[in-house]
């Protein structure tokens, strides 16, 4: 099956996989060839694939997830390749977001901190296959 990750940028991926497995809105699903047609809303995460042994992680930072005659395509704000991220800058990121979280400024505020602390999560996560 092919899968495309499309940013509003770039494709950021443009290939045949074996297998899909991503983070959406109500939770983790997985996809394999021949899987009926679905969408869904992709939450922050990691997604992924399996390339015959090899597998490669993205971050995908929200956005849509479609899958028809075994064609998956990913509509994000910000997807990035596991291999291409800077650690430490996502561990810097974490630690900034989490003493802002910590200040118990207003809810706003907390709103924000969480979902960059979730970005800095997902960058890290998609990084472990380093």
């Amino acid at each position: 099956m092919h899968l495309k990750i499309i940013t509003h940028e770039k494709v950021v991926f443009d290939e045949e996989v074996d297998s899909i497995q991503t983070r959406g809105v109500d939770g983790e699903f997985g996809i394999l060839k021949g899987h009926i047609p679905m969408m869904a809303a992709l939450d922050i995460g990691v997604t992924t694939v399996t390339q015959g042994s090899e597998t490669k992680a993205f971050t995908t930072m929200g956005g849509v997830f479609q899958f028809k005659d075994d064609e998956a395509i990913i509509l994000t704000d910000t997807a990035e390749c596991g291999d291409e991220i800077d650690v430490t800058r996502a561990k810097q990121a974490l630690e900034r977001a989490q003493a802002r979280l910590s200040e118990h400024q207003a809810e706003i505020d907390a709103k924000r901190a969480e979902a960059a602390i979730a970005r800095a999560m997902a960058r890290l996560k998609a990084t472990l296959n380093k």
